[in-house]
């Protein structure tokens, strides 16, 4: 939305913020769920058991035109939403849904999927999310590309986690550092990805960030270094 406001012209500038806490209440749900991992999550690994829940608050601050003094700017150049409609809480089992949120996104942004260069995705190390994000990373055609997922470090930041995954999308690439999958053991079969387990140096001009929620909700950004 926000970056719709400032490619039709209404703003210059628009805030983009997210933040969220763990509360008893919030614990309370997931339990109930049974969504919980006992132990560290493991993002994308065969024996993924359920999310940690974590804590954070990130800010974006976006522009129609890149600030005076900054090299090589990122740019968000596509975005799209869709909705699978499958459940309440559980995520579509085909990815078809996704597939189509990250097909639009690179159509929007101009870029082919062979052109991506690394992916973080929602990787929530349920077993269900991460299954159907393999299948639609396949669907869409980047299934080759590095995926990671930052949950196995800061844990599920709940309602700050897709500002909180799209800043250190940027801050990837502008550092030239593929970030790494903690708690990532052994692939799933048959959706194995070509998962990152180490940092390490890389060249990243174009960033796909994949998200689902409860309500079937699905999103995809594409972000371009210049």
């Amino acid at each position: 939305m926000a970056q719709r406001l400032l490619t039709s012209g209404q703003y210059d500038t628009a805030v983009v913020a997210g933040a969220d806490t763990v509360s008893r209440f919030v614990l309370a749900g997931f339990q109930a769920f049974q969504a919980l991992s006992a132990g560290p999550c493991k993002p994308f690994s065969a024996d993924r058991a359920g999310i940690n829940l974590g804590e954070a608050a990130a800010t974006i601050i976006l522009t129609a035109q890149p600030p005076a003094g900054v090299r090589q700017p990122v740019r968000l150049a596509g975005g799209a939403v869709s909705n699978d409609a499958n459940h309440i809480s559980g995520p579509s089992r085909t990815g078809a849904e996704l597939a189509q949120a990250i097909t639009q996104a690179l159509a929007e942004a101009g870029v082919a999927a062979a052109a991506v260069d690394f992916i973080s995705a929602h990787g929530t190390a349920t077993p269900y999310n991460d299954a159907m994000e393999a299948k639609a990373f396949t669907l869409s055609n980047v299934q080759t590309k590095p995926v990671y997922s930052v949950k196995g470090a800061l844990g599920h930041t709940l309602g700050a986690a897709g500002v909180v995954e799209a800043v250190l999308s940027v801050v990837a690439m502008t550092e030239g550092c593929l970030l790494p999958t903690a708690g990532y053991s052994q692939p799933m079969q048959p959706e194995a990805l070509n998962i990152a387990t180490t940092a390490r140096p890389a060249s990243l001009r174009v960033g796909l960030k994949t998200a689902s929620g409860f309500g079937g909700c699905n999103g995809a950004l594409v972000f371009v270094r210049e």
